[in-house]
């Protein structure tokens, strides 16, 4: 079997999907059945996609200027295709799998991988020229695939009602949290967190992009109604790129920090996550919309209490190891949080449930599936 693996996502600062691409990229060849595969980067074909990591194409300020500017994503929308079509010949005997969500106009067999439905449910939380840009190429997306894939039961669902589609069609591919989150003692983290200037067990996490959908609004409204004394013991470190819409939220941040209580660390490097993660009192994700949240995987296969929102896909990755509220719900998590950070006993059996819940979940073991999923493709023929 020769596959195509579109690889555009792979670019600092690398998100979930980008994590998803690259993971993709390292596990499929080792694969049995996958005979070639070969990197499609939007552009060109690349030998090895982590190469994409070193120098980012454009900066994230100014790849979001380009997705606020209609002409520039029109101009994008027409002429992408033509160039990706070049790009691509030759490749009749492959089959395509698009990561995230597009698929170019490639006349052999094709899959592509939808994680979540937010620009239709919740478009709102992103930038309007995005949403019109992805509202028009997921339906050409949807008519070019012979199979979808998507990261969670949940989204397996919302995508099926949503587009009416057959149930043999969509399969539901978790994801993994890579091998290098694993607890961690003090000397393990101690070099990684002094450059971050941060004490391993002296604070609370979130990681992910600071952004409307990841209602850090209701985290600091939470954190805040915490006894100051223990706000200032373990303070709230927020770590993620600087999203769409996130001035206000970053005003927020930047008040809470000048009174002890929260460090924002921006995009921080694939290097130091894990030590990041393993050094944590406990982790705080009470995002409203998820197509999977791998960063609640990573804190638990991390040995780390998890509070975050019941919504979405978030039950599903948990797996009943995290305290979870409801995304409204201020005082409940102000509640667990509290309980997350002092309570020995509940701390001990959430690390034990959260270790063995995460251990089922393996990138190789996410690359087999999808290779099955190639496989049904390639059987239709």
């Amino acid at each position: 079997m020769k596959v195509v693996l579109g690889v555009e996502a792979i670019r600092p600062p690398l998100t979930g999907i980008g994590r998803y691409a690259l993971e993709l990229a390292r596990h499929l060849p080792d694969v049995d059945g996958v005979s070639e595969i070969r990197y499609f980067a939007g552009r060109r074909m690349v030998l090895k996609p982590e190469a994409a990591l070193a120098v980012p194409l454009v900066s994230p300020s100014v790849r979001r200027s380009f997705l606020q500017n209609s002409a520039i994503v029109s101009a994008y929308r027409l002429l992408a295709p033509v160039y990706r079509r070049f790009v691509l010949r030759g490749t009749g005997d492959f089959l395509y799998h698009g990561p995230n969500y597009y698929l170019p106009p490639f006349r052999a067999r094709a899959v592509a991988t939808f994680h979540d439905l937010s620009i239709y449910k919740c478009p709102e939380c992103h930038p309007v020229e995005r949403v019109r840009y992805m509202q028009k190429e997921l339906p050409a997306a949807l008519s070019r695939a012979q199979m979808l894939i998507t990261d969670s039961a949940y989204t397996r669902t919302e995508l099926m009602e949503f587009f009416c589609l057959d149930p043999e069609r969509v399969v539901a591919v978790p994801l993994a949290a890579s091998a290098e989150f694993f607890p961690r003692d003090s000397d393990s983290t101690r070099s990684a967190l002094n450059q971050l200037g941060l004490v391993h067990g002296c604070y609370s996490l979130y990681v992910g992009t600071i952004e409307p959908r990841k209602n850090l609004d209701l985290l600091l409204d939470a954190y805040s109604a915490i006894a100051l004394p223990l706000r200032r013991r373990f303070p709230l470190v927020i770590a993620g790129y600087r999203g769409w819409h996130s001035d206000a939220l970053l005003q927020r941040i930047a008040k809470a920090r000048a009174a002890g209580w929260v460090r924002y660390l921006d995009y921080v490097d694939d290097a130091s996550m894990p030590s990041l993660f393993a050094g944590a009192r406990m982790f705080a994700f009470p995002s409203r919309y998820e197509g999977f949240g791998l960063p609640v995987l990573e804190a638990l296969q991390s040995g780390v209490p998890v509070v975050c929102s019941n919504a979405t896909s978030l039950p599903e990755v948990a797996g009943g190891s995290a305290a979870m509220c409801d995304v409204d719900d201020v005082d409940g998590f102000t509640a667990a949080i509290t309980r997350a950070l002092e309570d020995n006993s509940w701390r001990e059996a959430s690390v034990s449930s959260g270790l063995v819940h995460a251990s089922r979940f393996s990138w190789k073991e996410t690359a087999r599936k999808t290779v099955e999923v190639y496989r049904t493709v390639m059987g239709q023929q």
